[in-house]
């Protein structure tokens, strides 16, 4: 009875960091959207918004501030570090390859990473919860409350950019954007709007999810590596699928947290890499994506 409870538990825990992931791996579908690129500094960028919580939250105590004013402020920052990106590193590159572009993500992450380490060192550094760092019971199973709350948040927000994307003006020309860019800029749509708006997006809410994870156990430039959790999450549910992603997003989660309790928390971290190989050998376009995303 014991181990089906704990089994239970691991289950809960898995489901709900799912949910965070989905709030993470909704920013990486919606600049491929936009722009056909997978941002693979997607995580890095994450983490460095987590530092900026961190140096915002030391700050606004210092001056007496309510811990809450951090928040805005580090998902403002963080929004303007991709929009920074965007443009000086992105933008020149329209027109090139997309290869050429997916690189330029990729070595971001060193670059990103050194900074972070020059700035903040590498040592763990403890960020405040948003909510209390408690256990409470769901019948018997015990669920931690900062992960039950980011669960809460990181899905109302994937719903709510699903909405905008679908049902406004936005959602169109972004989508317009990503169909045919030639034609959406005669239509007079700010295509290069377009992709500064999506890159500010997809950071901020990698932000919130690394303010929402990183409580849990410890901040340091290592936090960036959730990015390939969430690589296998868009892999899996198809490039450009936001339910595809949702529903991978979650059981993603779920697959960590069977396999770090049935095998060990370093099969845990490994799990992720076995599913993009297998997803990428058997069903390279994901569960739902389509047919003709290509492959990277």
């Amino acid at each position: 009875m014991n181990e089906l409870l704990y089994i239970v538990e691991d289950s809960l825990t898995g489901l709900l960091t799912g949910g965070i992931y989905a709030l993470m791996a909704v920013g990486m579908v919606l600049v491929f959207k936009a722009t056909r690129v997978v941002n693979f500094a997607h995580g890095t960028i994450m983490m460095v918004g987590t530092y900026f919580f961190f140096s915002f939250s030391l700050l606004v105590q210092q001056l007496g501030l309510s811990f809450w004013v951090s928040v805005p402020l580090a998902l403002l920052s963080t929004g303007l570090l991709g929009m920074f990106l965007e443009r000086v590193l992105m933008r020149p590159l329209l027109g090139q390859s997309v290869f050429s572009m997916i690189m330029v993500t990729v070595a971001l992450i060193s670059v990103l990473e050194g900074l972070t380490i020059l700035i903040w060192t590498s040592d763990a550094q403890y960020p405040p919860g948003l909510f209390p760092l408690q256990i409470s019971f769901i019948w018997e199973a015990a669920v931690n409350m900062q992960l039950f709350w980011g669960f809460v948040i990181g899905l109302s927000l994937f719903v709510l950019i699903s909405i905008v994307l679908f049902l406004t003006r936005i959602g169109v020309a972004l989508r317009a954007t990503a169909s045919d860019q030639a034609t959406a800029y005669s239509m007079g749509i700010n295509v290069p709007g377009v992709f500064g708006m999506t890159w500010m997006v997809a950071a901020m809410t990698g932000c919130l999810a690394g303010i929402l994870l990183a409580p849990l156990n410890s901040l340091t430039p290592s936090l960036g590596h959730l990015g390939l959790s969430v690589l296998a999450v868009i892999i899996l549910g198809g490039l450009d699928s936001l339910l595809g992603t949702l529903i991978a997003a979650l059981l993603i989660g779920w697959l960590e947290a069977m396999t770090g309790h049935f095998l060990g928390g370093d099969y845990r971290e490994v799990m992720p890499y076995i599913v993009v190989l297998l997803i990428i050998v058997i069903r390279p376009y994901g569960l739902f994506g389509s047919k003709e995303v290509e492959r990277i």
